[in-house]
Formats: structure tokens, sequence, C-alpha cells
């Protein structure tokens, strides 16, 4: 098991309660999306299970123990073998590829080593092959500011990827790209996530590209799971309740172009 979350809850400083009593268990190699309306709580989910948020109440283990019952630097060596993929990477414009890629391994060198990294690379064999595998290997010297909105995601799997975490967590990774990249790029993931028998949780609002690459499908909504069933079980009616009003063109915050989220229910 790599990790299980009972009865979790998570409520924001201003009252706002965006997790309820919420139940999961996940495997070690499972690969799991998470999908569901905006505001749902698929982002709160994955930052509680990268230890970037304390659950409000609730018990909350990974990888064998309770995050937030371990000291300080214990739960940082936790992080370390935890990777978070941002629907927006936080890369300093300035930066190159190469080093954004590798400063997925700071968490885990010495002081010593990662300031060296980052005044002089000392891995781009390994940085371009993990750019690589996501067709952006010409872009290792590139400034990240030089890039397009879905080449800097993908530069995030790529840091995340040579991370070589044991959780990979993703938020939206691919919400930026066209759907022929997107699903090129989550083929990818998955692949590289199974090969490694590394353990994969992202979210999407893409319901075809959950469908089509993840075994296994978890719809939220209002903070609570609605259900828990592998892909091939899920039902249009399952989708139908999930996004119920969705399709009437509620702003999708999350949106990178502001358009109201239309959800298309794919035959199943």
């Amino acid at each position: 098991m790599t990790l299980r979350l009972t009865g979790v809850e998570h409520i924001h400083a201003n009252g706002q309660r965006s997790l309820a009593g919420l139940d999961l268990v996940v495997e070690a190699g499972e690969r799991v999306a998470i999908i569901g309306p905006s505001g749902a709580g698929k982002t709160t989910l994955l930052r509680i299970l990268a230890t970037a948020l304390k659950p409000s109440a609730g018990s909350f283990e990974l990888l064998g123990v309770q995050p937030w019952a371990l000291g300080g630097a214990a739960r940082q060596r936790l992080r370390a073998r935890v990777a978070l993929v941002h629907q927006a990477p936080p890369l300093p414009p300035r930066q190159r590829v190469i080093t954004a890629v590798l400063a997925g391994r700071l968490g885990q060198w010495s002081l010593v080593k990662s300031l060296a990294s980052l005044l002089y690379p000392l891995d781009s064999v390994g940085a371009r092959a993990e750019l690589q595998r996501l067709d952006l290997g010409d872009k290792l010297f590139v400034r990240c500011d030089q890039l397009s909105g879905g080449q800097l995601q993908r530069v995030g799997i790529a840091r995340a990827l040579y991370q070589q975490p044991e959780v990979l967590l993703a938020d939206e990774p691919v919400s930026a790209m066209d759907p022929v990249l997107a699903g090129h790029t989550l083929g990818v993931l998955t692949r590289e996530a199974q090969s490694r028998g590394v353990t994969l949780l992202a979210s999407l609002h893409a319901v075809d590209l959950a469908m089509e690459h993840f075994p296994r499908i978890v719809g939220v909504r209002d903070g609570r799971i609605a259900f828990d069933k592998p892909a091939d079980r899920v039902t249009p009616d399952d989708l139908r309740a999930l996004y119920a009003n969705e399709q009437l063109g509620r702003q999708d915050s999350a949106s990178p172009v502001g358009k109201p989220m239309v959800v298309q229910i794919p035959r199943c």
C-alpha cells in the first residue's frame, strides 16, 4: 500500500471546505486518474498527497508512515520520494531547461552537489534522456521563458521523471497541450510509470484521456469521492452525475484560455 486516506477533510483559511470525509487507498504501482468538475477538490487532494497541505481532520499514511507525525527533516526526506507535476510549473523564466530538469534531484543530493549543479550542470546526459522521451531533447540549453506553455509542462514532467520518485502526482499536466500532443504525453507518462514501478495519480479535465490512459478512475465532486472504478466499468451515467450542470458553461477558472467548460461524455 502506497497511500491511505481515512476520513480526510480540508478547510481553507477562509472557512471553505474543499475535502469532506474522503477515503482512498492506492496500492504500489497503480495508475489512477482523478476526474471531476472544477472546484471539486482535485488539486487540494494532490497537494495533501504531496504533503504540501496538512489535512484539517482524518488520517493520512504515505509510503508506510504518517507524514505529519514526522519531524521536519524526516518529512523533507519523505518528500524527496514524491514528485508533483504542477499545471503551471514554477520554473524561473531565465533558468535553462537542463537546470530545471536536474532540480528534480536537489532533495536527494548534498548541499555541495546541489550548488555545484546550479553553477555547472552535472548530468546533462540524464537530463537529455528524460527530455527526449517527451520530444524536447533539442531544448536542453534553452531558457524557460522561450518555451510555450505546453513545452513548459513537458519540462515539468521530465523533471519529475528525472527525480526517480516512488510516487508521482500530476495536477492537470497536459492542460496547455493540443489533444494529440496531450495524448502522446500522457502515453509517455503512464508507460514510464508502469515500467519504473512508480505509483501515479493524475488529475485531468479531459475525461477521454483519463479513460484511455488510466486503468482506475476516481471521480471527485464537492470534496467527496463520487465513484472509484476500473476505467472499463465507468458508465456514461456515472459521468453525467459527476459533471451535472457543467454542460451549462460554468466558467472554468483552471482553463488557461478562460473559456466556459463543456464536458464531453465519452461512449463507454
